[in-house]
């Protein structure tokens, strides 16, 4: 995984730090402020009569204790995750881990705070007032806790991504998953509705607290509400929708053909899996191209396509081929003559040479044996003159070779029926040609060493290709090939005509 350089690392941790710090402070002041609303509204707590500046003392000397303490605690949580990433290297899966759980924690570290507050307060406002003004206290308090606990969680999902993204690298999410989609949908639910109507149902249902009239109250939890939800909606549609939109148009990409995707995974949740997946996608089209590549640039690109339409099987068909066999002269005494780093260059250059041509003129070079290349016209694709164009591959490769001035060799040429298709076992097998004509333009080739324009071609071949090919050519000699009873009339080039 790519990570930033360290001066972007230092301004993420500046402004996660940033960010960690205003979620703290705002969504402790906001459930604060509403918490203090709802009492002044409903005339909470109704019996302390004089003695209500204890409790507001308390109230205020507990806020500023639970800001210090919360700012130190939340500090102690991020400074498992600033160390490795202020550093850029990458967390070891216990620090990762602990990464992972930083919005829970945040969350547990405001619902403790808040439930100190709960208790403290409430037992402070019995002891001053009524149990009907501890109930009343607590329960307010409590409402002002759950909200700030679920805004707390979703903001810290948000303001952590950049961490997460990390420790997702080393520790994606397996069977068990810090966080869900469900879970952010629910914890929405309850700031958009759940809280606000539960505030409503203490407000409306016996028993009665407080003194005041409602309607305030109740308009006051009806914008909260409001207020509430479309930041934690704001806050979903952040941490599920704006992920899906990045998914939908990488699966885009990758369905017009690009396999160069890469998608953040910064979610803890099913969403990250899903990048995680999307990754993997992208990852294993890539590994498919490249072994199409390789397949292709080992037996040829004809051949590949045709294993990948037709499937990989010892099957084939006897094609009418021309067949093109090119071998150097004299290679032993080359070899011996020449350091093995520069012989191979040289043979580099005349296969080069060869590929070129055959591919240019739709022929298949179907294998290079040592010094020598076996290149066939007609199989596995059809060719509508194969000989023809084999010809004037055989002179394109001479003149091409003999301007070079590397290398001397022979080619021959034949035509005639061969099996072409795959040869071997079910485990391993490799695309051929088999027939008479491979052999008899094998044999020319031995012959093409001795005559002046080095290409000897076989009677068929010159028959078969178009009238201004044959024009060049001119019967050179009847020959009796090795391993075959019939002769062979052979016809040559001479270069330059």
């Amino acid at each position: 995984m790519h990570r930033p350089g360290l001066s972007t690392r230092f301004r993420t941790v500046l402004r996660t730090s940033a960010g960690f710090a205003a979620l703290g402070f705002g969504s402790s002041f906001c459930g604060a402020g509403m918490v203090f609303l709802l009492l002044t509204l409903q005339g909470l707590p109704a019996d302390v009569g004089g003695r209500g500046w204890i409790l507001a003392v308390c109230a205020a000397g507990y806020v500023l204790l639970s800001l210090l303490v919360g700012t130190a605690w939340a500090g102690l949580l991020q400074r498992r995750t600033v160390v490795w990433f202020l550093f850029g290297r990458a967390p070891s899966p216990e620090e990762a881990a602990k990464a992972l759980r930083l919005p829970v924690d945040l969350a547990v570290v405001s619902g403790t705070l808040w439930f100190g507050g709960t208790v403290v307060l409430g037992v402070l406002a019995w002891a001053l007032g009524s149990a009907a003004d501890a109930l009343g206290v607590s329960l307010t308090i409590l409402l002002g806790g759950l909200t700030t606990v679920g805004l707390t969680y979703l903001a810290a999902e948000w303001v952590a991504r950049p961490v997460m993204a990390m420790a997702l690298d080393v520790a994606p999410p397996r069977d068990r998953l810090p966080s869900t989609v469900l879970s952010r949908l629910v914890l929405t639910w309850s700031l958009a509705s759940g809280v606000p109507l539960l505030g409503v149902l203490l407000v409306v249902l016996p028993p009665d607290l407080g003194d005041a009239d409602p309607t305030y109250a109740l308009l006051s939890l009806a914008i909260l509400g409001l207020v509430v939800g479309a930041l934690g909606t704001a806050l979903l549609a952040r941490a599920v929708a704006a992920p899906l939109h990045h998914l939908r148009l990488a699966l885009d990409q990758i369905a017009r053909g690009r396999t160069d995707v890469t998608v953040g995974v910064d979610d803890a949740s099913e969403i990250g899996r899903l990048q995680a997946s999307v990754n993997d996608l992208a990852a294993g089209l890539r590994e498919q191209e490249r072994l199409r590549d390789l397949f292709g640039r080992h037996v040829g690109a004809d051949v590949a396509r045709h294993a990948l339409e037709y499937g990989a099987s010892l099957s084939g068909d006897v094609r009418e081929v021309t067949a093109l066999f090119v071998d150097v002269v004299d290679s032993t005494a080359l070899a011996a003559r020449l350091p093995p780093e520069e012989l191979v260059r040289k043979l580099n250059r005349l296969f080069a040479s060869v590929v070129d041509a055959v591919e240019t003129h739709g022929g298949l070079v179907n294998k290079f044996q040592g010094d020598a290349a076996l290149c066939v016209f007609g199989a596995p694709t059809r060719h509508a003159d194969a000989a023809t164009s084999a010809l004037l591959v055989a002179r394109a490769i001479r003149d091409e070779v003999a301007a070079g001035g590397d290398l001397d060799l022979g080619i021959g040429v034949a035509r005639g029926p061969a099996f072409a298709g795959q040869l071997g076992t079910s485990t391993r097998f490799e695309y051929t040609v088999i027939g008479d004509a491979v052999n008899e333009a094998a044999r020319l080739t031995e012959h093409a060493k001795q005559v002046p324009g080095r290409i000897l071609a076989s009677e068929a071949v010159v028959e078969a290709c178009a009238a201004a090919e044959r024009d060049r050519w001119n019967r050179e000699a009847t020959l009796h090939l090795r391993g075959r009873a019939e002769p062979t009339v052979a016809w040559a080039d001479c270069p330059g005509q």
